[in-house]
């Protein structure tokens, strides 16, 4: 028995490593060295030599704050503002006699809005506390003794623990695989919460422990020492020994189980606890995303800092008027302001001391003013964005029902960066592509089968001017009408009845079909799933690529249905007898598929004895490794695979070779022993003996499988294209075949000129197979630059014409053209472009290209992208957008929006965009006003009664002016304003141009509302004082009080800003009216209320709208005067720039208002400003085309 593992075990590099002893000698020496200190006694989690090390516990904490530290820290959080750390400072000082109003009053508000935002953070918190309070108290099964297992909670776990983990449960911490249900204790394994990979992994336990360890009570007596690396974050590698019955074994990351990995396929395996907790490899990952803050909050910082400017300016100037005036008071035993009794004043009013009571002015004036920086700025504008992210989860036109995924604002701080986006960086498989791989065609001995025609062939054949239709024969143009069209099946859409319905049979080189599909049946690592009830196959593949490989196999008649972890089994068609047969070829090795390697082979043993090498890779790798005697298609190959890629489908090369028993006997000891071996030269090692067997090939043929597009893709980034939204496309895909998927969604055009930077050229490719590395270097980098210089001066020839510019350049150009001293002209090139294409580019290069847009242009980047491979790239974006595809969920936990097709971004940015950034700005602007409308109100006042800090307003008036009476009128408007309905949105895609040349959040913009906001205090302030002036305000003769000037003062404040807001709104909804109306009418109810109480609390307010405004027809008359002309700078500047300076969205709310909007010429008169001659998109093809047509009737 134990023979017939090990000989199990020989075979399978499916699963990665052979587990048998190895040789320790030099490279184990790193094991109990700095960084490889850990000891683990298996099965004696108790034992003394255990709780010396006193490892973490299991239990895990992601909360930012625990009950202790809560109040400190969030404390923290909220005064690191600058606005809030001010407002504290006032509010400390509010408490000694320099303080123009009550502390109680400063203090309150202060109080709500800071508890406000801590109260959000509290019950943020609080629900990660309720997730990891879950996952503390998931249950799996632990040995406690004598070979019983019980059930424990994962926070219970201990180092040294085994436990038993079950089909479809996840891994409780790091284990070291012992044993499974398996006989050579292999399990299958799901990583997708780890690197977001849907393909299952497999591991496997080392040999000599699995043999002893098969059922619970295998564990009573069990124990080993386990020595290794210390916790780290690197999910691939792991160094270590196993120390069992006085013998020592090397592990690999081929024993090690992650904690968040979930069991599949599998009955049940045994684990021994490695790293637990915060130790786990999973738990060393979970870094936190970069912080990313919206261009408009920068902004609004930088504002906030100017008005702190002003207020010290006004402060500093009053404090100066102020010591004029105290040292005046007294001159020659004469008092000119009497009431302040100067004579017998203390420091504040002296005028021996003037210039301390000037100091004291000043801070008195700083706390006065305050009501310049908008206490409840932030935490509305925070509402405002959850309450915008929940809109844009909920709207149904972002729904993918096919996969029942919304859309997913996973963070509300960049709403407004939506509506801003400059360029878009676009992944292409996956995103731009379904990545769902469709067998459309393959060339078999040299002959082209398959008749489908692709999306590419259709946008080519429009590009030519005749249309494709149905299905092309590959060589003789010959058109296919299918009238009995089969049923889809996905990963299938291969048409040809030379190789259908077993017709391959009767092809000249049947022989040679028969291997190609025998290879695509045997050269993967899928796992098949067999329905019991109605017996169909289905495969779990690593990629879709590989699945779509053995769906065609199957379809042909080859079909792949059972593996053991020794043999693959297919029933496939037998040419003498017509009949279908079992055959079952028995696996020795899996040489793996990597990203240098590019090609992946298996070694089997057929039914007839023989030794088979069948491989298939991509045709730069394969060609080379052909043998002189399997060159005898090259030809007809090489043209098939180009003809392939043209269309832009995906080849792969097919070849094959017989081995002799010594070669393989040879081969597989040195690939065993290399697989052993425990140091940093392991891999390269083993890819030199796979090196050794994969070579004389004898060529088979190529296969070709389709990427499609997604739906709505050209559309989509037509309408980007006509927002004038630049679109980048960085793939690692080759040239040829993201030039023509740029074709097909028009991102290129005919009569676009292309400059293509590659490094394909002779000199350097002599230079490459010389080896002269530092002279291959330096050639390559001058031909870059030479193609990125001769580029630029292409770009300065046509400057002023219509003539359109691609840009294309290759991964191995890209390293070069990012360097520091050439990445800023690769930059201004690609910026002259209409769109750029890298293609073969790498993860890394993704990612500083992305850093070179936003940091070279300044403007707002979004990349876009579904794979693992795309994180580096969605979190240097301003914005990233994940994909919830195929390829796990990476991507859009990495992302900041989650959206399940590419073609919702045109939603997400022409409408919810534009929405938000309209909103956000507005808002902004409109609170910046209405403060200092407020606070130069209060300067105004103090100026007229000489600078004496006596506030015009009541303490409480002023307290509750930003958190009552004029804050839900702007978070309405922040959350339902509307300039244009979506349907305008999107048939007039300029509009977003507002956004991204933040006309709405300009300087400009911004200035122009402060200055409203002193226009309307000055208004409001001296027709006020002049209106009622000491004269009988009521029937008793009782003249103005300044209690009764404050109040009518404020009145006509929340009036004017409540109005203002009304004027400021284009779209009105019940909420809006509610809040704008409401807010007024609460004032007027805060009033009577206030009024009400003992002139204790109610000081200067008591019953002063009963008793004094509100008999008053002055005070009626004077409010609606002044809130009438107030109003009427704005109105008048709205109104000029409306019908004479119209902006984009003015345009369209003047064609929905005259009813033109079904006019098609002038909509398109109006649509045509977007269109520039660097536009990419079909519209701007057709634009294209018909300016060529116009341009030869000219010179004709």
């Amino acid at each position: 028995m134990a023979g017939g593992r090990r000989r199990k075990l020989h075979f399978s590099k499916i699963y990665s490593f052979r587990c048998g002893k190895a040789s320790f000698e030099e490279d184990h020496s790193q094991i109990g060295g700095p960084g490889f200190s850990r000891v683990v006694h298996c099965n004696e989690p108790d034992c003394f030599e255990a709780n010396i090390h006193n490892y973490t516990g299991n239990y895990v904490r992601s909360t930012k704050y625990t009950l202790a530290t809560f109040l400190p820290k969030s404390l923290f959080e909220q005064f690191r503002r600058v606005a809030n750390f001010y407002f504290l400072v006032s509010g400390v000082l509010a408490f000694t006699s320099l303080a123009p109003y009550s502390a109680s009053s400063a203090i309150i508000p202060l109080v709500l809005v800071v508890g406000a935002t801590m109260v959000k953070e509290g019950i943020e918190d609080w629900r990660r506390k309720q997730q990891d309070t879950e996952i503390n108290n998931r249950k799996v099964k632990v040995h406690r003794q004598n070979g019983v297992f019980d059930y424990t909670e994962w926070k219970n776990l201990r180092v040294g623990d085994i436990v038993k983990v079950e089909k479809d449960e996840f891994f409780p911490a790091d284990l070291l695989l012992l044993s499974s249900s398996y006989e050579d204790a292999i399990c299958y394994v799901e990583t997708m919460n780890l690197d977001g990979e849907t393909n299952l992994k497999v591991k496997q336990a080392l040999e000599v422990v699995t043999l002893r360890l098969h059922e619970d009570t295998d564990f009573r007596d069990f124990r080993a020492t386990v020595k290794c690396e210390d916790p780290n974050a690197n999910l691939y590698s792991f160094v270590g020994s196993m120390e069992f019955e006085e013998q020592q074994y090397p592990l690999s990351p081929q024993q090690l189980l992650l904690r968040d990995s979930k069991l599949r396929n599998t009955d049940f395996i045994y684990g021994a606890v490695i790293f637990t907790g915060h130790d786990t490899k999973v738990i060393q990952n979970s870094t936190e995303p970069p912080s990313k803050r919206s261009k408009i909050e920068r902004k609004m910082d930088k504002i906030i800092y100017f008005l702190f400017f002003i207020l010290f300016l006004m402060a500093f100037v009053g404090s100066i008027f102020f010591g004029i005036y105290t040292k005046e008071d007294l001159q020659n035993g004469k008092m000119k302001r009497w009431y302040l009794r100067p004579d017998s004043s203390t420091i504040y009013f002296d005028p021996k001391k003037a210039p301390v009571a000037a100091i004291y002015h000043f801070l008195t004036a700083l706390m006065l003013y305050s009501y310049f920086i908008p206490i409840s700025l932030y935490v509305s504008i925070e509402i405002v964005k959850v309450l915008q992210s929940i809109f844009i989860n909920q709207d149904i036109h972002m729904y993918y029902e096919e996969a029942d995924k919304p859309a997913h604002a996973r963070t509300s701080n960049l709403n407004e960066e939506l509506g801003q986006v400059d360029t878009i960086l676009s992944d292409k498989t996956g995103t731009l592509t379904c990545n769902s791989m469709e067998f459309v065609k393959c060339s078999i001995a040299g002959t082209a089968y398959g008749r489908g025609v692709t999306e590419v062939e259709r946008a080519i054949g429009r590009r030519k001017g005749f249309p494709v239709a149905h299905g092309k024969e590959n060589g003789d143009d010959q058109f296919e009408h299918s009238a009995d069209p089969k049923p889809l099946i996905k990963g299938f859409n291969f048409s040809d009845e030379r190789i259908m319905n077993a017709n391959w049979v009767k092809e000249p080189h049947a022989d040679v079909i028969h291997k190609f599909f025998c290879v695509l049946a045997l050269c993967h690592t899928a796992i098949p799933e067999v329905d019991e009830e109605t017996g169909k196959v289905s495969y779990e593949a690593e990629s879709p690529d590989e699945a779509a490989f053995v769906i065609a196999a199957r379809e042909i008649g080859f079909e792949f249905y059972k593996r053991t972890q020794m043999s693959i089994s297919l029933r496939e068609l037998d040419v003498v007898t017509g009949q279908k047969v079992e055959r079952v070829c028995q696996l020795l090795n899996v040489l793996e598929f990597n990203s240098s390697r590019k090609r992946m082979s298996v070694i089997v043993r057929n039914e007839d004895g023989k030794l088979l090498l069948l491989c298939k890779g991509a045709d730069s790798v394969m060609f080379e490794r052909l043998s002189k005697s399997g060159l005898d298609f090259e030809e007809n190959t090489r043209d098939h695979v180009n003809e392939y890629a043209d269309t832009g489908l995906r080849t792969l090369i097919l070849a094959y070779r017989e081995l002799g028993e010594d070669e393989y006997r040879e081969f597989n000891e040195k690939f065993n022993e290399a697989k052993n071996l425990v140091s940093v030269e392991r891999d390269s090692l083993i890819e030199e003996v796979m090196e050794t067997v994969e070579k004389d090939l004898i060529l088979l043929g190529a296969t070709a499988v389709e990427d499609k597009l997604q739906n709505g893709v050209p559309d989509c980034i037509d309408k980007l294209a006509q927002a004038g939204i630049k679109i980048w496309v960085l793939t690692g895909d080759k040239m040829e075949t993201a030039i023509n998927i740029g074709f097909a969604c028009s991102l290129l055009r005919q009569g676009m000129k292309q400059i293509i930077i590659t490094l394909e050229n002779p000199k350097i490719q002599a230079l490459e197979k010389a080896g002269e590395k530092t002279a291959l270097r330096k050639e390559s980098k001058q031909s870059v630059l030479q193609r990125i210089n001769d580029g630029m001066a292409l770009l300065r020839q046509s400057s002023g014409s219509s003539e359109a510019f691609a840009l294309i350049i290759d991964g191995k150009s890209l390293a070069y053209a990012l360097e520091d001293d050439v990445k800023d002209k690769f930059l201004q090139l690609a910026i002259g472009c209409a769109s750029v294409i890298c293609c073969r580019s790498s993860p890394k290069q993704k990612a500083l290209v992305t850093r070179l847009v936003k940091a070279g242009t300044g403007k707002t980047t979004l990349a876009i992208g579904d794979g693992a491979n795309d994180v580096g790239m969605l979190q240097e974006a301003d914005i990233g957008v994940g994909i919830s595809g195929v390829e796990g969920m990476q991507a859009v936990m990495s992302s900041d929006i989650a959206i399940a097709q590419f073609r919702y971004l045109e939603r997400l940015l022409l409408v919810h965009g534009h929405w938000c950034y309209r909103r956000i700005s507005t808002m902004i602007c409109y609170f910046f006003y209405k403060n200092i409308a407020f606070g130069f109100s209060l300067f105004l006042y103090e100026a007229h009664t000489s600078f004496s800090a006596q506030p015009a307003y009541n303490d409480w008036f002023m307290s509750l002016f930003n958190v009552f009476f004029t804050s839900l009128p702007v978070i309405a408007l922040g959350v339902f304003d509307q300039d244009v309905s979506a349907r305008f949105c999107l048939k007039f895609p300029i509009l977003y141009q507002e956004g991204v040349q933040n006309m709405l959040f300009s300087w400009r913009r911004i200035l122009g509302w402060m200055f409203n906001g002193f226009i309307s205090a000055i208004i409001v302030f001296f027709l006020c004082t002049n209106a009622l002036e000491p004269q009988a305000f009521i029937n008793d003769g009782k003249i103005v009080g300044f209690e009764i000037l404050g109040a009518t003062m404020y009145t006509c404040i929340v009036w004017v800003v409540n109005l203002q807001m009304a004027l400021a709104i284009s779209y009105f909804t019940l909420i809006q009216h509610v809040f704008i109306w409401g807010s007024v009418a609460i004032w007027y109810l805060f009033l009577l209320a206030y009024g009400a109480l003992p002139p204790k609390l109610s000081t200067n307010a008591y019953q002063v709208f009963v008793e004094a405004l509100a008999p008053a027809p002055s005070f009626w008359l004077v409010t609606i005067f002044v809130m009438i002309s107030a109003l009427i700078p704005y109105f008048s500047f709205s109104a000029i720039q409306m019908r004479f300076f119209p902006m984009y969205h003015g345009m369209i709310q003047w064609i929905r208002h005259e009813g033109r909007t079904d006019d098609i010429e002038y909509c398109n008169v109006v649509r045509q400003r977007s269109l520039r001659p660097t536009t990419v998109g079909h519209t701007a093809r057709l634009a294209a085309k018909s300016s060529r047509v116009q341009d030869g009737n000219h010179s004709r």
